[in-house]
């Protein structure tokens, strides 16, 4: 798995360890952090490799490839633009050859962005986005697009057995303090009892799905019979939509936080509204997320608070 040692891939090597898989994870920790393998690190069916995706170090045999190798909050990605292109683009060739070579599994964690401020609400996989292809968000929007048309290709001329999974915004335990993200600077900011920041009016929209949710969608898919599937699937939960201004009340809420809103300017390319249309998930996976929004916060507020007194 490339990509282990994020915040949704280290959740996902634990799920594979579960039910008796032997993992290879691999990591060069730029965005990832050694902390989130600690449990698989005790088990003798992990191996941590770290290494960078885009060098030429050899991968091991295996028969099922997971491309989660990516910076995927805007800080982190606006911050090494062209790495996050280059990890996209020549790390997702070199995990698509290891796949070619050994007739392994493809999976690709693609993203929600690939429908960049979309013009269509709910998104559909049939709808092509609505993307800045030069703004300050291309390098992941445009770097996910490409890996999407790579594995395509690759499924089309090579036979790969290729699924990608678009990924809506997934929150969870784990996620990094400093991610940069809504949900993680929301807790962060209210558990040290300062003022929530919301970009704009606070009437953009987001839907949010639970980390052990998506790990289930994800597990589904690469497990999936090969044939069934009629191209990517949206992974999300359409039922946890709500505007940033709910998203920040509701923190406020769960965290006992008294401080006022602070209103900031909104960032370029700002998404107006974001949530998935999941019934390819449900034809041909089966699925469909089960933790409510309120829960899933409360879970998270737990492990934030944890690691922000331990700070």
């Amino acid at each position: 798995m490339a990509g282990a040692g994020g915040f949704l891939g280290s959740h996902l090597v634990d799920r594979l360890l579960e039910e008796g898989s032997r993992v290879y994870g691999l990591d060069n920790f730029s965005t990832g952090r050694r902390e989130n393998l600690a449990a698989a690190r005790e088990r003798s069916g992990f191996t941590l490799l770290r290494r960078d995706l885009t060098s030429g170090a050899s991968l091991p045999a295996v028969d099922l490839v997971f491309q989660l190798a990516s910076p995927a909050s805007p800080p982190r990605y606006q911050e090494d633009p062209i790495g996050t292109l280059r990890v996209n683009s020549l790390g997702t060739e070199r995990t698509l050859r290891l796949a070619q070579r050994h007739r392994a599994r493809f999976v690709l964690a693609s993203t929600s962005e690939v429908y960049g401020d979309p013009e269509v609400h709910p998104q559909t996989e049939s709808y092509w986005g609505h993307v800045n292809p030069i703004g300050p968000r291309s390098c992941y929007d445009e770097g996910k697009r490409y890996a999407e048309a790579l594995a395509s290709a690759y499924a089309r001329a090579k036979g790969v057995d290729v699924r990608i999974a678009r990924i809506f915004n997934t929150y969870g335990p784990r996620m990094a303090l400093d991610d940069g993200r809504v949900i993680s600077n929301f807790l962060v900011q209210a558990i040290r009892g300062e003022p929530l920041t919301v970009q704009g009016t606070g009437k953009q929209s987001r839907s949010f799905c639970f980390v052990s949710d998506m790990v289930e969608g994800l597990y589904r898919l690469a497990r999936t019979d090969p044939g069934t599937l009629p191209g990517p699937v949206n992974l999300g939960n359409p039922r946890g939509e709500v505007s940033i201004g709910e998203l920040a009340e509701l923190v406020r809420e769960l965290t006992g936080n008294r401080s006022a809103v602070r209103r900031i300017p909104r960032a370029v390319d700002d998404p107006e509204r974001r949530r998935p249309d999941i019934r390819r998930a449900r034809r041909f996976l089966g699925w469909s997320p089960r933790v409510p929004l309120r829960v899933g916060l409360e879970r998270t507020v737990e492990d934030f608070r944890s690691r922000l007194e331990e700070a």
